[in-house]
């Protein structure tokens, strides 16, 4: 006999929540402690806002250092490489500084968006410019403040979703600020569904309710529904083109990647969405990625979906 239990908590700036399947008796406090462990590991490794954890330290590292990292950052970090690479630099990591400098990071203000700023930053940038030694120690070339936002969350589902099954958890629904991951099945023996939405008043548009069923399955979201500011009457997305250094201001109202690995799954939404509704439509069908683009032209809200995404769709 199980039960579905609920846990939660803060992380990361957002809140963090698992729905699992367990004993009436299990320990739930056992339960949520490991699962804050995890997400606080992951927040001393790679949260630019902790000015003590390691990737604060390698930001603020001398020119020509070299520096070993964690297993779980160094994981990240060459999977972040890896979705630079193949989205032709859409997706980048060493982007710190210019997210400082349009407001978006610890600074929480927009320190210096002037044209001869901006220009100096993205020209110090630029994920081509790191190495690395035995696949775990990477190079401080000079200037490079990574940010790994926009790939460390789904990290996170990961990370928590490893434990729980460590743990002996059977199903879960893990969920950090809107990135989720499912596996196994609830107590009625139904696998874990969610209702992918694209704007808001999405959940109650006349159009069919987009639903996913999450078995070994993640789901990730980026776009300015979710990630946008207003300064001086202009609305920023918080999604910077690596290519202008300033956030794309025609970026997609939502790009969801549906992927096994949430990781993976909350970079490509990132890159795609950098990339826009037809030339990230068109690199998501080449490398079979499941996602659903929704573009914001003249705010009519119109959805392409991949030929994968389509299929778990129909499964």
């Amino acid at each position: 006999m199980s039960n579905l239990h609920q846990i939660g908590g803060d992380t990361m700036g957002t809140s963090w929540s698992v729905r699992l399947v367990a004993a009436p008796e299990a320990d739930l406090h056992r339960l949520h402690a490991g699962v804050q462990q995890r997400l606080d590991a992951v927040v001393a490794e790679m949260s630019n806002w902790e000015a003590d954890s390691d990737i604060s330290r390698y930001n603020r590292a001398a020119p020509g250092s070299w520096h070993p990292l964690p297993p779980a950052f160094a994981a990240v970090m060459h999977a972040a490489l890896d979705i630079a690479k193949a989205s032709d630099g859409a997706f980048d990591p060493t982007l710190g500084a210019l997210v400082d400098a349009w407001g978006f990071g610890p600074a929480r203000s927009q320190a210096d968006a002037s044209p001869d700023h901006l220009a100096a930053l993205r020209s110090a940038s630029g994920w081509q410019k790191l190495a690395w030694q035995d696949d775990a120690t990477l190079l401080q070339p000079g200037g490079i403040a990574l940010d790994l936002c926009a790939i460390a969350k789904g990290h996170a589902v990961d990370a928590v979703s490893a434990w729980l099954r460590h743990a002996g958890v059977s199903a879960a629904l893990v969920e950090v600020g809107g990135e989720l991951h499912g596996y196994g099945r609830k107590t009625d023996g139904a696998p874990w569904w969610v209702i992918v939405e694209g704007w808001a008043g999405d959940a109650d548009d006349a159009h069919e309710a987009r639903i996913l069923a999450l078995e070994d399955l993640a789901v990730a979201t980026s776009g300015d529904r979710w990630h946008r500011r207003e300064q001086d009457g202009e609305v920023h997305s918080h999604t910077l083109d690596p290519r202008t250094g300033a956030p794309r201001r025609d970026a997609p109202t939502a790009v969801t990647v549906a992927m096994p690995s949430a990781m993976l799954a909350d970079g490509w939404a990132t890159a795609l969405g950098v990339l826009g509704c037809d030339a990230g439509f068109d690199l998501a069908c080449e490398r079979g990625i499941a996602a659903r683009f929704i573009d914001n032209a003249g705010r009519q809200h119109r959805e392409r979906m991949t030929p994968a995404f389509d299929a778990l769709l129909q499964a």
